[in-house]
């Protein structure tokens, strides 16, 4: 990809058998533990999730960025892992779901496949529940199936007693020949709350600092973090800039940004690449805020609005602002949680509340995922921003749907992959509004940021009278 590379830094990748194994748990543990050893840390995220990002944002204090070989093509990954591995001492990589598990057959989208694609050693955190000798089947298994996939250590979660983890550690270490860097006891309450769509965000946890330092505690009394450093890998970093980095540019039009604990979904690159296209962004707080900023183009991302119905619905001055500029022509791109905002009411565990009420239909939550997964988008000849040749790549997480929809709507998606509003269309276009449950990268599609800094400028030349 480029010459004169050095190491300049560890990588590591952290990963499990299976979901739900603790990997979180200990890439913040051990984050922060780093941290306060006065280590710099970047933390990439395998796959599209926002909220483990926002948690290792706040352990290591640098952006959390996404790396998901499904979405990305293998140069795509490997130049955001070097691109944003500068300037650090150790790249962590946590997996998601298992360390095999993968949309194919042939593992081209795993964790494991990630770990050789970027040459950085796995930490196996095993469950070790229930087990003593048979633990080291399992990570025997998590070795054979890919031997080319370096397996540097493990850690068992979820131990009984000292018993069992010396029978465990033995087990592991005679058959497997690695090392068990750490045993954390079953006993553990971290505090970390969990909802339907995984951890509570830490906009909604006022106790972050306090649980990032329990979990630094934990990794220091039942890990050995110097064995920890002495797995991660050298990464070989490019000297010169490998082409992430953009100048930056004049602002010609401004973007409200809805940022709070009901809308939060948002990748940092996809900020980046507004501002980078043109665009100055302006926060707000749909919960507290009295009144919209000045703006000429509106991004409503994802996040909890069910979680916030009664405060959504009593901040009148935002909803009745937004209506009123959106009937006025002001652009919107909303996703997920953004496009349940904008309907006219949310009804959730039968109570009905008053939203938006741009998008002529409602949202009905129900008790299973309506779309869970990641999917697949063609765009369509339809009045709309955003047009593209490509195979649009997103994901979406939802366990609502519209109701009450009206007749003739138009949409800019065709679904290939996954469920968006009825299964076979996504991105409801109403005015100036293109709304779609599927969330997108800016990486992955990058003609979506100066497509949409272009519409709102071309419709802000068009409002403004000339001089």
């Amino acid at each position: 990809m480029v010459e004169n590379m050095k190491p300049q830094c560890k990588g590591l990748m952290i990963s499990a058998p299976k979901k739900s194994s603790g990997k979180t748990t200990l890439t913040l543990g051990i984050s922060q533990a780093l941290v306060q050893k006065g280590k710099i840390l970047r933390v990439f995220k395998k796959g599209p999730d926002y909220i483990d990002p926002m948690w290792h944002k706040a352990a290591t204090g640098k952006n959390c960025y996404n790396i998901d070989p499904y979405w990305m093509d293998s140069t795509l990954c490997k130049k955001r892992f070097l691109t944003w591995s500068q300037g650090v001492d150790i790249s962590i990589v946590e997996g998601n779901h298992g360390l095999h598990d993968s949309m194919d057959l042939e593992g081209q989208n795993s964790g494991a496949f990630l770990s050789k694609l970027l040459n950085i050693p796995v930490l196996l955190v095993v469950d070790g529940s229930g087990m003593n000798r048979g633990v080291a089947a399992i990570v025997l298994g998590q070795q054979n199936l890919d031997p080319e996939v370096k397996i540097g250590g493990v850690i068992l979660n979820n131990v009984a007693n000292q018993r069992q983890a010396g029978k465990q550690v033995a087990a592991i270490e005679h058959y497997c020949d690695i090392p068990v860097v750490g045993a954390l006891p079953r006993s553990l309450d971290i505090g970390i709350k969990e909802r339907h769509l995984g951890l509570v965000t830490i906009h909604e946890n006022p106790d972050v600092q306090d649980i990032l330092h329990k979990l630094a505690k934990t990794v220091n009394e039942n890990c050995d973090l110097d064995k920890i450093l002495s797995i991660a890998g050298d990464i070989q970093l490019p000297s010169i800039d490998i082409g992430l980095f953009a100048k930056p540019v004049a602002s010609k039009v401004r973007i409200g940004v809805a940022y709070d604990k009901a809308f939060c979904f948002y990748y940092p690159d996809n900020l980046q690449a507004l501002r980078e296209a043109g665009a100055e962004l302006v926060f707000f707080d749909t919960l507290n805020d009295c009144s919209l900023p000045e703006m000429d183009g509106l991004y409503l991302g994802g996040g909890f609005p069910e979680s916030f119905l009664n405060e959504l619905e009593n901040n009148r001055n935002i909803r009745s602002a937004l209506h009123e500029k959106i009937e006025r022509g002001l652009p919107v791109y909303a996703e997920c949680g953004g496009l349940m905002y904008l309907t006219r009411s949310i009804t959730r565990n039968g109570i009905k509340r008053e939203m938006v009420g741009a998008i002529p239909a409602d949202v009905l939550f129900q008790k299973k995922p309506v779309g869970k997964g990641y999917a697949e988008l063609t765009t369509m000849q339809a009045d709309g921003w955003f047009k593209t040749d490509r195979l649009i790549k997103g994901h979406e997480f939802h366990y609502s749907r519209l109701s009450n929809l009206e007749a003739g709507i138009k949409y800019n998606y065709t679904i290939q992959r996954g469920t968006g509003i009825d299964g076979k269309h996504d991105g409801i276009i109403h005015h100036n509004i293109l709304a779609a449950y599927t969330h997108i990268h800016s990486t992955v599609v990058p003609e979506w940021a100066p497509g949409f800094v272009e519409t709102v400028y071309q419709l802000k030349c068009m409002s403004t009278p000339p001089s």
